[in-house]
């Protein structure tokens, strides 16, 4: 399985195989601030258990309070209008204008039809691949936002009395595997680079406005860092078709994200979505409320609140569920376990509902007779194949 690697700018189309299903991020193919919901048109159908690659291009650099003007906001850092994205450029030619006060600030790709799916159902995306599409991004903090509201950004001398401290955002770049940060006295700052995408979602079973902000059962934007290459995302279907999107692209993100954003930037992703409609994991899903997801190493069960401490509630609770679901874990021993070896970590701060993430390890619960709880091998295999196991 490939995992991401490192490309000067990737613009539309450049690199697809043909004949493959593919998902630009064209003006008309990407949602600005809003998701899609129950009467949203699909973009692209596919059969479940298809692979398919999407553009994702970042709001960082087209935003209002960044001038709407990625040219301007890129050339100065540094950055040539030749090594803008194509979809970028186009989107911000558009003529579509940003709408803060009643959208997000995502730009969202999609959505993507998965024939055959019901409500009830849960639709599986399997991370097969990311590849980086430009070589830096953006890592923001603004006003009245971010773990430290009223403290940071710090307001720049002469501000007047009253006036909204101006946004803060820094361009970071990749060097090799690594992303770089200038302090701004000639030194830097390197850290890891570990891609995924903030937003992977199905369509809320409303006809209203969705915004692209706070997650929920429907996904959205969870922004759990371990959601890169190898991972896999379980998601209650609310809509025929699912109608999947995604976007909110990261090349690293720390749990948490205090400052707001965290390196925000620009990925191809390569999903594979798949339906499952089999009692036990359908029975799973309505025990839960909030998406799972699993790692080859890692179990990851969420919580979503805006209260973090009810987070931190129901990723407790949400786990207990599971392991009583997919293991078969009396309700008193799936708590004691998950106080002696679980690890719950703040996914995100800043998302109007809050994240915590509950990890836990599938070498631990290897061994235990799935047979005896919903499931099969693992605890997680169901009829229609490999769910998460």
């Amino acid at each position: 399985m490939a995992g991401f690697r490192p490309v000067t700018v990737l613009h539309s189309g450049i690199g697809v195989p043909a004949g493959e299903p593919y998902l630009p991020s064209r003006p008309d193919e990407v949602w600005w601030g809003l998701l899609p919901n129950a009467a949203s048109r699909p973009v692209l159908t596919v059969p479940s258990g298809q692979a398919v690659r999407i553009d994702t291009i970042s709001h960082e650099g087209l935003l209002a309070d960044q001038g709407g003007d990625p040219r301007a906001f890129f050339g100065a850092a540094g950055i040539p209008a030749d090594a803008l994205l194509d979809d970028v450029l186009a989107l911000a030619g558009s003529g579509r204008r940003h709408q803060p006060d009643v959208a997000g600030p995502h730009v969202v790709t999609g959505p993507v039809a998965v024939a055959g799916a019901r409500p009830g159902d849960v639709l599986e995306v399997e991370v097969l691949d990311l590849v980086r599409r430009a070589p830096y991004g953006v890592i923001s903090n603004r006003h009245g936002r971010g773990a430290l509201p009223g403290e940071m950004p710090i307001a720049p001398p002469g501000l007047p009395p009253g006036a909204a401290v101006p946004p803060v955002c820094l361009v970071a770049h990749t060097r090799g595997e690594a992303g770089v940060l200038p302090v701004g006295d000639g030194r830097e700052i390197r850290f890891p680079l570990r891609p995924f995408l903030g937003i992977m979602g199905v369509a809320v079973a409303t006809t209203g406005p969705v915004h692209s902000v706070p997650p929920g059962p429907h996904g959205g934007n969870l922004d759990i860092r371990h959601l890169g290459v190898g991972a896999r995302l379980y998601l209650p279907v609310q809509v025929p078709d699912a109608l999947f999107y995604a976007g909110d692209p990261h090349f690293a993100q720390g749990d948490g994200e205090v400052a707001l954003t965290a390196f925000e930037a620009p990925l191809r992703a390569l999903l594979r979505l798949t339906v499952h409609s089999d009692e036990s994991v359908r029975r799973t899903a309505g025990a839960l409320s909030a998406p799972w997801a699993q790692t080859d190493a890692l179990h990851i069960v969420a919580g979503l609140d805006p209260d973090l401490g009810e987070a931190m509630r129901a990723a407790t609770r949400n786990a207990v569920a599971f392991l009583r679901e997919r293991f078969a874990l009396p309700p008193q021993v799936a708590l004691a376990y998950l106080s002696a070896a679980g690890d719950f970590a703040v996914s995100q701060v800043v998302d109007q509902v809050v994240g915590v993430h509950c990890c836990i390890r599938r070498d631990d619960l290897r061994g235990l007779d799935g047979s005896k709880g919903p499931g099969g091998r693992d605890g997680l295999d169901g009829p229609d194949g490999d769910i998460s196991g």
